[in-house]
């Protein structure tokens, strides 16, 4: 029975059998530091070109500096307030204070504009009011700025400065999502004529689902056709598959537009075959966006199912028709089940890339057909308000990350690895 070497033991070990160990460790030591040498560039990258963008993007939907900035005494005399009646004259003469102040113009117009996203007219409110007091007396202020203007002596206008006393907010993921917060600070569903973005929502990962399950269905048969054909031929039809990274997006989508109008080719083709007799609406509708973005992402599920395809051992199928199968049943049974990894890597892949678009819906598609990034790219371009679009982003992003991890469930972990 063998023991272990006991302390005496190791002492006697050569010196050159130590230092050899201890030289192997050392080697290996090199080699990691190596390797994380390699990898520090590709690292550092994704932090300043990744991760950094979506965590700033993240916060920008919770990030709320405006009206602590611009209304620094009146949110200090609203701290005891509770929010059943309007406050007193020290909120009023805090507020008059505020806005009295040599303070940056700009500073206060951010802050106007951030409240004014909770209460209409609000920015209109404050610059009026602010030009009334710098010309008034002393107070007290609370009379005097209730006759010029009633709004602020109605709860709901405190009740929106007051909800901004902290550095942090929910208000923008909660609009993201059609909820809002009452003046007693429970949470409740916007006015049905508001509630807009969980429709968004539900349309974008419809179109998504139907162009990436439409890519599946052209994608598959033609993937076959790649995987057994002569390599001579397949190499000409790959050249056709990558053929469109090859063309601007822009142009390509410009291009359906022109195909698929009243008076273009498709129209006139199946009127000339005698299919239709008037020309169909196929573009600026639902028809439209699902060709128009079909064609730009076929590709991306032809790849995938292609390395899958090419990957399998013809000589499995062989083997099931010389037992006696038919050539359907050793489809289904054999070589079916052994493309499901580039199926399910296919349709992850279609899908997540047709959430995001943004170019061709709003090009080829209605009013009524367009996506939650054309509303994303609405509130940075034309609204200026970075906060509500950064949390369309970030609902977004956990939406995406939810069906990722349930699809990767449903799958398996086997399916959505390639070959």
């Amino acid at each position: 029975m063998m023991t272990a070497p006991t302390s005496a033991d190791v002492s006697s070990l050569p010196r050159a059998g130590r230092f050899s160990g201890l030289s192997a460790k050392l080697s290996r030591h090199r080699k990691s530091l190596r390797a994380a040498s390699l990898v520090a560039p590709l690292f550092l990258f994704l932090c300043v070109f990744f991760f950094y963008p979506i965590g700033s993007m993240l916060y920008r939907s919770v990030d709320n500096p405006e009206v602590r900035e611009a209304f620094p005494t009146t949110l200090v005399a609203l701290r005891g307030w509770g929010g059943n009646e309007v406050p007193g004259e020290s909120a009023f003469a805090a507020l008059v204070e505020d806005l009295k102040a040599p303070g940056d113009r700009a500073l206060m117009g951010r802050a106007a504009r951030r409240l004014n996203y909770e209460l209409e007219g609000f920015r209109t409110l404050v610059f009026e009011t602010r030009r009334s007091v710098r010309s008034a007396a002393e107070g007290p202020y609370k009379p005097l700025l209730i006759a010029a203007d009633p709004r602020w002596g109605e709860l709901s206008t405190w009740s929106a400065i007051a909800r901004n006393n902290s550095s942090l907010t929910d208000y923008f993921l909660l609009t993201a999502v059609d909820l809002k917060r009452g003046e007693h600070q429970n949470i409740a569903r916007v006015a049905k004529s508001q509630a807009i973005f969980l429709d968004i929502y539900s349309r974008t990962f419809l179109v998504s689902a139907q162009v990436a399950i439409i890519c599946l269905l052209l994608g598959y048969p033609f993937a076959y056709l790649l995987a057994h054909l002569s390599t001579s031929v397949s190499n000409i039809l790959m050249f056709f598959v990558l053929l469109p990274f090859w063309t601007a997006l822009l142009a390509r989508t410009t291009a359906w537009i022109v195909l698929l109008q009243r008076e273009g080719l498709v129209n006139d083709t199946l009127r000339f075959l005698g299919i239709t007799s008037e020309p169909l609406q196929l573009v600026f509708n639902r028809t439209g966006v699902l060709i128009a973005m079909t064609h730009v992402l076929l590709p991306f599920a032809i790849l995938p199912l292609y390395s899958t395809m090419k990957s399998i051992n013809p000589i499995y199928v062989r083997a099931a028709q010389s037992l006696g199968a038919k050539p359907s049943t050793a489809f289904w049974k054999i070589y079916f089940p052994q493309t499901r990894p580039g199926l399910a890597a296919a349709g992850l892949l279609v899908f997540i890339l047709s959430v995001g678009y943004y170019v061709t819906p709003a090009l080829v598609g209605g009013t009524q057909d367009q996506l939650i990034s054309s509303f994303i790219a609405l509130y940075t371009d034309t609204y200026l308000n970075w906060g509500q679009a950064s949390a369309l982003a970030a609902v977004l992003l956990v939406s995406v990350a939810t069906l990722y991890s349930i699809y990767y469930k449903i799958t398996g972990s086997t399916q959505m690895q390639l070959r």
